[in-house]
């Protein structure tokens, strides 16, 4: 194994060392507490149920929701409850009847804040309101880099970055672990997409994916401490996430060091013994599973002495040290359900969704709505009763209740999703901050109406949408249902048009050089609606940045569609995607080969030359800022030292970047450093970012571990990634860190 020669190294070393003592203490209290169980209770700790499908099969309550694992009373081990997600307590189809919850903006959202204080105040609020509800586990951590921008599932997770994305999910995790029970981080690893999620084998050389899924997931583990890491449905380089050795074994364990439990998700157990063997802890949902893989098979194979008694040891071991080391064990959650402060909840959704809406253009500074308005019309998606919400496990029924809710006939999803708004109405928003403008309404469904009532105005705001969901990938990048034709007909009659984006990640836009202004909400949350209209008309100056790139055309990312889509129809494709059907259905598995490799998103279009529609980090403000008197210094570690200068009429938040790359070398430039500052009008606050080593270095799987090589590195200090217009070089000492 290599020295650890680097400072950073050292640094981070030294960091984890306190965390590393409070996991050891956690593991020396487990251990003594399995001691003392006979094998029938370790074996019952090891297997949880789904509740939908699990009446009768325990004494304690269950709660309609995602798990359930009994409890030791005699031990004083305590009933385990999970329930989804990472955008607030989920309630899907209304399994908990009248049960609401604050819904948080898609994960996306959260990420375009590029900030960690957004993303942690958003989990410590959704991890109130589990316990407040009688949940110990919160099934959220969602940190699958978006590396195909049609993933019906990108609107759960951070972004295509690495650095960005496990910052701001270990950020989250640390807020809802604030609150004494557990997180989990998921789906590990490589849940790329949900076309084919149960069988699809997701392909990648070690060295790519050190360098981009799995930094992800190591930095959010770093800073977030979850309890417990979920393994995912499909395979890694030949082998089901969930029986594979290298990544829960030898990464996760070993590499990394991980103290806490490895559960399955829900239908992704293929096995007892190689499973256990591999790394497995427990199986979740064991009802989805073809088999109890975990209860009475693990038993007897303790017994044939096919699977150690230490190994089971140790997987009970590591259950309770997630439990304790987090607090969950020893902070019993409510007997009865408690009604968590909504309101003030409210405020947090809120807040989280005005940093992460992206202002993407804002030409002749259309926006914000000037005074001088004074008819403008508000055109379609609903905007006269609700927000767009994501659908899947992570549906939450919001507080205020669901003016728009649509079954699904067909797809992975149709079980277990609907096409479901949240009450925050845009349009009653806007006329709330607007008295004395009249704000008609159209609901875009009639052409001629829809284009007389633009040119009747003195400016038109058009939603548009796109719902996307767990288990079903979008077939194409366009927005659905004409939308495309029904903007260009309005820009075509208005030519003060701003066009309100709530879509699940990127969509095409053949409309955008008619549209003058365009605004990203993502899905907004249950505020959504009010934290709009707050950046529409300049009492929230908007501050997000592109988490994501956006693509000019469907042939720019490395996936032009979903692979697998034309092996799969009908119900094939709903047993590929949907854990419920996953026992009846064995289906073929095929592979997607990621040869884009480490270089995600951004850095693809860097290595292809290619020139997206807007590029990761771009978002823009009602103000202007400057970076003066860069100093870039190197040595031990990168940095780079400079003025911010809000040089603007109004306040506001600067996302500044930081984008490194070996001089000389063809690799694409990372981002290797971010902050957001806010500031004044003339404000001038000093502003250092330092270098993650890890993404200045490269994975070297001979070592094994990361390597940075010496000499001359090109730093770019940047609004987004591909901008280049202040770049300096440092010397920078070699060095290399453990994996």
């Amino acid at each position: 194994m290599a020295a650890l020669a680097s400072a950073a190294a050292q640094t981070r070393t030294a960091a984890q060392a306190p965390a590393d003592a409070t996991a050891g203490a956690a593991r020396a209290r487990a251990d003594g507490i399995v001691a003392r169980m006979t094998l029938d209770e370790k074996i019952a700790l090891l297997h949880g149920l789904f509740p939908p499908m699990a009446a009768g099969k325990t004494r304690e309550a269950l709660i309609p929701s995602a798990g359930h694992i009994d409890g030791i009373p005699r031990l004083g081990v305590p009933v385990v409850r999970e329930s989804d997600a990472s955008l607030g307590v989920a309630n899907q189809v209304e399994q908990r009847v009248g049960d609401v919850a604050t819904a948080l903006p898609s994960a996306l959202a959260t990420a375009a804040s590029f900030d960690p204080a957004v993303a942690r105040a958003g989990g410590t609020m959704i991890g109130a309101e589990a316990r407040a509800k009688r949940f110990n586990v919160l099934l959220a951590g969602g940190v699958n880099l978006t590396r195909d921008p049609w993933n019906g599932r990108n609107f759960e997770y951070m972004g295509e970055d690495p650095l960005l994305a496990g910052t701001l999910a270990g950020a989250h995790i640390a807020g809802v672990q604030s609150n004494r029970i557990v997180s989990t981080v998921k789906h590990f690893a490589l849940n790329a997409q949900e076309t084919g999620r149960m069988v699809v084998d997701a392909r990648i050389g070690e060295a790519a994916l050190r360098m981009s899924d799995l930094l992800a997931f190591q930095l959010a583990i770093e800073g977030g401490r979850p309890g417990s890491v979920m393994c995912a449905y499909n395979k890694v380089n030949g082998d089901w996430s969930c029986e594979n050795r290298h990544l829960l074994t030898d990464v996760l364990k070993r590499d990394w060091g991980y103290p806490g439990w490895v559960m399955s998700d829900w239908g992704a157990v293929h096995s007892t013994i190689k499973a256990a063997d591999a790394g497995l802890d427990q199986q979740s949902g064991q009802e989805l599973d073809k088999a109890l893989y975990f209860a009475a098979p693990l038993k007897a194979a303790v017994e044939k002495g096919e699977v150690p008694q230490s190994r089971i040891d140790d997987m009970v071991a590591r259950y309770l040290t997630g439990l304790i080391e987090t607090g969950a064990y020893d902070a019993p959650v409510p007997t009865r359900a408690q009604t968590p402060p909504y309101a003030a909840h409210a405020e947090v959704a809120q807040r989280a969704a005005e940093a992460g809406i992206v202002l993407l253009k804002n030409d002749g500074g259309l926006l914000p709505i000037a005074r001088t308005a004074k008819r403008i019309v508000v055109i379609g998606g609903n905007a006269d009763v609700g927000v767009l919400s994501g659908g899947g496990s992570s549906q939450v029924r919001s507080v205020g209740g669901a003016p728009v809710e649509l079954p699904l006939a067909t797809g992975g999803s149709a079980s277990f999703a609907r096409i479901t708004y949240h009450a925050s109405s845009p349009l009653a928003a806007l006329r709330k901050a607007l008295p004395g403008v009249r704000v008609d309404w159209v609901d875009g469904r009639s052409l001629n109406a829809t284009v007389a009532a633009a040119k009747a105005a003195d400016l038109a705001i058009v939603f548009a949408t796109q719902w996307t969901t767990e288990a079903d990938d979008v077939p194409d990048l366009r927005l659905p249902n004409q939308q495309d034709a029904l903007i260009a007909a309005i820009a075509a009659a208005q030519p003060r048009t701003v066009a309100v984006m709530e879509t699940g990640g990127p969509v095409l836009m053949p409309w955008i050089k008619a549209v003058p202004a365009v605004v990203q909400a993502w899905y907004p949350g249950q505020r959504g609606g009010e934290a709009l209209a707050a950046i529409l008309t300049g009492r929230v100056n908007p501050s997000g940045r592109l988490p994501i790139t956006f693509p000019a055309d469907a042939s720019q990312p490395p996936r032009p569609r979903p692979v697998g889509l034309d092996r799969l129809g009908g119900l094939e494709a709903a047993a590929a995607a949907n854990p419920a059907a996953a026992s009846t259905y064995v289906l073929e598995s095929f592979p997607v080969d990621y040869v884009e490799g480490a270089d995600v998103g951004y850095r693809w279009y860097e290595k292809k030359g290619l020139t997206p529609l807007f590029r990761f980090g771009h978002g823009l403000s009602y103000t202007q800022f400057a970076y003066r008197n860069p100093v870039v210094t190197g040595g031990a570690r990168l940095s780079v030292t400079f003025d911010v200068v809000n040089t603007g009429k109004r306040a506001g938040a600067d996302v500044p970047q930081m984008y490194v790359a070996r001089d000389g070398g063809d690799a694409p430039m990372r981002l290797a450093g971010f902050t957001r500052v806010t500031l004044k009008p003339g404000e001038t606050r000093r502003v250092t970012l330092t270098a993650e080593p890890r993404v200045v270095a490269d994975y070297d799987v001979k070592l094994p571990g990361w390597r940075i090589a010496p000499g001359r590195y090109r730093v770019a200090l940047a609004r987004d990634a591909g901008d280049r217009t202040m770049v300096s070089t440092a010397m920078l000492e070699g060095a290399t860190m453990r994996p």
